[in-house]
């Protein structure tokens, strides 16, 4: 019998020899199989697919002796295709662009950000948002006050206070004064200083917090009578619905 040292280095050594003899490789990705040319993936030299393959490999193999990436296997097809053609996708964007990333290709990468999808997150929805103070913050405080008042409940509402500009600030402070209600419960975004209007930032808030999984909306919160402003003008009431 063999000795363990012995037997890894026949698998190296005959790793290292498929590399020098045969141009096809076998992959399986994340639970799906691809057949493709060791050209095709060391096509661009700098990326971390083309490092995998260069080499003594750097990969895990499965019992097929097929190398294995544990990477989404689905989107990893459109990979192959800009590989193979540069052909760019045209749909599953968002998650091609994030294989994308992980692969460093940075040619693919570059033409992703100047599509619409990606260009409109990147360049305008999240340049917005990060001149929004605190915005994944209170985003995740929304949901800890929801989870938090969703005991025996099929819905949980948050109380969100959204100002544009400092003036309004101030009249949401006065206006939170006089609410008759937990004052830490209510949550504050803004002010800003960007083109977007407080319809687009309560857009924006309902579009984050579906993208982690909850089923949500909203409306004005109209508050008492007597009260001293147009209370909608800041005061919203987001619904989460559980079930």
């Amino acid at each position: 019998h063999s000795s363990p040292i012995v037997l890894i280095m026949h698998m190296a050594f005959c790793n290292y020899f498929f590399f020098q003899l045969s141009p096809i490789v076998e992959l399986n990705v994340g639970g799906e199989m691809y057949t493709t040319t060791l050209s095709t993936l060391k096509k661009h030299p700098g990326s971390k697919l083309a490092e995998m393959f260069t080499g003594q490999p750097k990969l895990r193999t499965d019992s097929e002796g097929r190398f294995f990436i544990d990477r989404p296997g689905t989107y990893f097809k459109y990979i192959l295709e800009y590989l193979r053609s540069n052909q760019v996708p045209t749909q599953c964007i968002q998650d091609v662009y994030k294989e994308a990333l992980f692969y460093d290709i940075e040619p693919l990468i570059k033409q992703l950000e100047d599509s619409p999808q990606i260009f409109g997150e990147l360049v305008a929805r999240r340049q917005f948002l990060a001149r929004v103070p605190n915005y994944s913050e209170n985003i995740e405080l929304m949901i800890h006050i929801a989870r938090a008042e969703a005991v025996a409940s099929r819905q949980s509402s948050v109380i969100v206070c959204v100002v544009r500009t400092e003036e309004d600030a101030a009249r949401c402070q006065d206006a939170l004064n006089s609410l008759d209600m937990d004052k830490k419960s209510v949550v504050k975004f803004g002010p800003w200083k960007a083109v977007p209007s407080i319809s687009d930032l309560l857009d924006c808030i309902q579009m984050d917090v579906e993208a982690k999984g909850y089923k949500i909306s909203f409306q004005p919160h109209v508050a008492e009578k007597g009260f001293r402003f147009k209370s909608h003008d800041y005061f919203y009431k987001f619904l989460f619905t559980w079930w």
